[in-house]
């Protein structure tokens, strides 16, 4: 059996699942968490219900990659190694160099690093996890697969900032979004659920997790995404703040005697969001069970910038079809999407609270609502594999 990879190198953890060609069974999962850091451990999980966890040490992406092969021989997941024959690798930021899914060889390798500015925290990491298969599995195709490309459908009116043009011009600082591997993947499997053209669906995208974005959809294209240059903007997130006035963090710079701008960046990826108003947890779970003000409070400021968002989406569309929930938030918080979909009813949308109250794939607005509402798990991983499967010629 041909089997396929499906690889997501973060800064500090590597997630990958194995696929069987070519009924796209999952063979193999798992995780090397604490990359670089100690009490490192490598997991895999099986499709029977087997799991092994040790701790190891994980000093870099190469190991991990390294620990991978070998536990697949070891448990006897693959005989051979020349079984594989793609990798699919998810990356970040492909800014405006990739406008598809692409077969990385090293001058394209070349390309993800030098878009490290764009990604500071993941283009490296993806990049070396590349560079470490192309050394163990020689001759194996590789293949990126970008969070940005998706998003490169966009309008120039919805991707310049209102900054001097030149900016543009010299050092592309634009809005390239993110989450396109999942939009993707959800906005396909919306259009399966309610057996509608993709081109002729307008949707709204939730894609809450502790990172969270908001996609419009029109045509099977990305419209417009509520991140920006980078996946600090936008929504309120778990560590994340989204959308900030610039002075403000002047002001807050001056306030506290904050003299790098990279301290104060890294207060607004790391300390805000869910756990800096909540001062509890970044975690949606921790506040929905919480009684204190703060809870409820960022819970509801969560709420209201997704509405800031998918309500001006779909005015600027002329409309929506679909609103559809994922991730982690959207995929298993209930009074969210029921908070969500209370406020889209002044545009038609007739949801069925009842079967919010329960997870998993399925339609949850009501028979005739002018608006379908959706829970769709999203699966980054599957719409990898087919890139690899799609560019590799492996059908």
């Amino acid at each position: 059996m041909k089997k396929v990879l499906a690889i997501n190198s973060g800064s500090s953890s590597f997630k990958y699942k194995l696929f069987g060609l070519p009924d796209e069974t999952v063979l193999a999962e798992g995780l090397g968490d604490r990359i670089w850091l100690a009490g490192s451990t490598f997991e895999m999980k099986f499709g029977n219900g087997q799991k092994y966890c040790e701790e190891v040490a994980l000093p870099d992406q190469e190991t991990a990659v390294k620990i991978l092969l070998d536990w697949l021989k070891k448990y006897d997941v693959v005989n051979d190694l020349t079984e594989i024959v793609g990798v699919g690798h998810r990356i970040v930021s492909g800014g405006e160099e990739f406008t598809d899914s692409a077969i990385i060889d090293e001058k394209n390798l070349q390309k993800i690093f030098d878009l490290t500015d764009y990604a500071p925290l993941h283009n490296p990491a993806e990049g070396r996890g590349i560079k470490a298969f192309m050394n163990l599995l020689p001759g194996v195709p590789q293949v990126g697969v970008f969070d940005t490309s998706f998003h490169q459908t966009m309008d120039e009116v919805h991707y310049l900032y209102s900054v001097p043009f030149e900016y543009y011009e010299k050092y592309k600082a634009r809005k390239y979004g993110a989450h396109g591997t999942s939009v993707r993947y959800v906005a396909n499997r919306t259009a399966e659920l309610l057996h509608r053209d993709l081109s002729d669906l307008k949707m709204i995208i939730c894609h809450l997790g502790s990172g969270a974005s908001i996609t419009a959809v029109k045509d099977g294209k990305s419209f417009d995404t509520s991140m920006g240059f980078s996946p600090l903007a936008g929504v309120t997130m778990g560590t994340r703040s989204g959308d900030v006035d610039a002075s403000l963090i002047q002001f807050i710079m001056d306030k506290e005697g904050i003299k790098n701008i990279d301290d104060m960046i890294d207060i607004l990826n790391h300390k805000s969001g869910l756990l800096g108003i909540s001062g509890i947890s970044s975690d949606m779970r921790d506040l929905e069970s919480s009684d204190t003000k703060r809870a409820k409070l960022v819970r509801d400021i969560f709420v209201n910038r997704v509405i800031r968002y998918a309500g001006s989406y779909a005015v600027e569309m002329g409309g929506i079809d679909a609103l559809v929930f994922t991730a982690g938030i959207g995929e298993h918080d209930a009074n969210i999407r029921a908070g969500i979909m209370k406020l889209f009813e002044c545009m038609g949308l007739d949801p069925d609270f009842e079967a919010n109250k329960t997870n998993g794939e399925k339609l949850i607005s009501k028979k005739g609502s002018k608006i379908a509402a959706l829970i769709v798990p999203t699966d980054e991983e599957l719409m990898i594999e087919r890139d690899v499967v799609r560019l590799a010629h492996l059908d």
